[in-house]
């Protein structure tokens, strides 16, 4: 038997409900707010994410899924995010230029080789945002926003707000050599992975989950304390729209994301209650990324907000459920000539808008009106011969057993009334 590849997942019928209501959300959110919906390839030129994730991360060094292709001879990956790809598109696209801010969103797949884990996958699905050509700390609040938003019109209220500030190019050096001589003293103690990080990226060392370089990194420098005077005023700013916005927050310094893109403002949504894997979106500046890629110094902002780890959150608080739709006709046929007429009649009423079922297996009389239980149609016709002699039927309410004969030429006109 062929199997799915580890840490892909297959949603079946019974969960897609779920999906499409939490995706419906994040796009009535998203356009609320201005956003316009993008869409990018699943794979791009490796260069991309070496350049726009950067070569020093894990995402780059060891979780991306790389090939070459066979006409090309050139390296190809599967995005393992959509920042970079959404700055190469506006920069190919001729969009720099274009009146801001511009405002994107997109709801995509994405590919890392990563050990497999509840809420972690080598699939993963992201609801994700850009906002490009705006610094101001108020567009970083904006989008902040609109990640709150959407969270609490999925009642999760269990998620919490975490920000921090990385600083900038003109204060991050101080920082990194502040990082620098922190774990230098202690080098020893650091897995082989930070040793080799210390001197190329430094800031990575503080989200290591390795314990003792955990605990290193606890009492390192903190970022807030090294910033310039232009990165102060910005998250105080910051700090001063999510209160007038009564969006909660807490200062985390321990947040310094994953990529290399990110300056200013970096945050964090936590899920309580959902394991390990607790961050439900995550997100912050990169005023560098379109510059690095080619393109004019525009800034840029944004977040990226898995839909498998939101599920997680949403079961925590048993808001995981939701209603599936149900046929409003039922047709149950007896014989040939029977089928071939309900076919007729639900045909017509599917072209008006409704969902209605019909017998195609040929199932007994007994087996369909249990079938149209099952599924929860709101009514039921049988048909057979003498129903089609007399060319009426009766119309039979699952809900409170009531009949009324119809003509079968006017059931169309019925249900469209009912």
């Amino acid at each position: 038997m062929i199997r799915r590849i580890k840490g892909t997942m297959d949603i079946m019928p019974e969960d897609t409900p779920l999906f499409r209501h939490i995706e419906g959300i994040m796009r009535e959110e998203a356009e609320r707010y201005g956003f316009g919906e993008i869409r990018t390839p699943m794979f791009e030129n490796t260069e991309l994410f070496v350049r726009g994730v950067g070569d020093t991360t894990d995402v780059v060094q060891k979780e991306m899924y790389t090939f070459v292709d066979r006409d090309e001879d050139k390296s190809i990956s599967l995005r393992p995010e959509g920042t970079a790809s959404v700055a190469r598109a506006i920069i190919e696209n001729g969009r720099c230029s274009d009146t801001m801010p511009m405002k994107f969103y997109y709801i995509i797949s994405c590919f890392r080789h990563e050990k497999p884990q509840a809420g972690r996958s080598r699939e993963f699905f992201q609801f994700g945002t850009e906002m490009f050509g705006t610094e101001s700390p108020t567009a970083d609040a904006t989008v902040i926003a609109l990640a709150y938003s959407v969270l609490c019109r999925l009642g999760l209220d269990n998620v919490k707000l975490h920000i921090n500030s990385i600083g900038c190019k003109q204060c991050r050096p101080g920082y990194r050599d502040a990082l620098i001589s922190h774990f230098s003293a202690k080098e020893e103690c650091l897995c082989d992975t930070c040793k080799a990080r210390l001197s190329k990226n430094p800031l990575r060392l503080l989200d290591c989950k390795n314990p003792e370089c955990h605990e290193l990194a606890l009492s390192a420098p903190k970022t807030v304390e090294h910033l310039c005077p232009d990165c102060e005023k910005k998250f105080t700013i910051l700090k001063e729209s999510l209160d007038a916005m009564h969006i909660p927050y807490e200062v985390d310094t321990s947040i310094v994301r994953g990529l290399d893109y990110y300056t200013n403002t970096v945050f964090e949504f936590i899920a309580e209650g959902i394991g390990a894997q607790s961050t439900v979106c995550g997100g912050g500046r990169y005023d560098g990324l379109v510059e690095s890629l080619g393109g004019p110094n525009l800034p840029g902002i944004g977040f990226g907000m898995g839909l498998t780890r939101v599920i997680l959150a949403m079961k925590e608080k048993g808001l995981d459920t939701v209603e599936k739709k149900k046929p409003s006709l039922y047709i149950a046929a007896l014989g040939e000539r029977a089928q071939v007429v309900a076919l007729g009649i639900v045909e017509e009423l599917r072209r008006g808008g409704q969902y209605c079922e019909c017998d195609i297996v040929g199932r007994s009389l007994k087996a369909q009106m249990k079938y149209a239980d099952k599924i929860g149609a709101d009514y039921t016709l049988i048909l057979g011969d003498g129903e089609l002699e007399s060319q009426t039927a009766q119309l039979r309410s699952m809900k409170t057993g009531e009949q009324e004969t119809v003509e079968l030429s006017k059931i169309v006109e019925k249900m469209s009334n009912i």
